[in-house]
């Protein structure tokens, strides 16, 4: 019985993609932020659905901000380019949704579901579409992605 070569061997691997410059562990600090960062939209939108009272939201929200904060400052830290990519357009509308909340309060939880469908669908889109440029119009695969 043969044994095929390790995927990372040079007979088979593909082109080398950097490492994230600048961020030592970066795919662990991505990890952390967005564990975090789902949980506190997760508990959020949760609370707005069952009727917690705002003040009883905000640590979540500010929890939220600043982990997805984070999470664009390390794709922007770590991915030239990243900010006209399919992937951070996905980012862009949800923000753009977020930002309807406090002017349309009493449609809240249908506006954030709304951003879980986009988060869902941007995460799980064909690779084609999330690293699609449209500065560069091409897909950004190797040294200007996150893949």
């Amino acid at each position: 019985m043969t044994s095929l070569p390790h995927p990372s061997s040079p007979a088979t691997a593909g082109p080398t993609l950097p490492s994230r410059r600048g961020w030592p562990r970066a795919r662990v600090w991505n990890v952390l932020f967005r564990t975090v960062h789902i949980a506190a939209t997760g508990l959020l939108l949760g609370g707005h659905a069952f009727g917690a009272q705002p003040a009883q939201l905000y640590l979540l929200l500010a929890t939220a901000v600043a982990t997805g904060l984070a999470l664009i400052g390390l794709e922007l830290a770590t991915t030239p380019g990243w900010a006209y990519q399919g992937c951070a357009l996905f980012v862009y509308a949800k923000l753009a949704l977020v930002c309807l909340v406090p002017v349309a309060w009493a449609y809240r939880v249908p506006i954030l579901l709304g951003v879980v469908v986009l988060a869902s669908v941007g995460s799980h889109a064909p690779r084609s579409l999330r690293h699609y440029s449209i500065r560069e119009k091409r897909v950004m695969i190797g040294p200007t992605s996150s893949v």
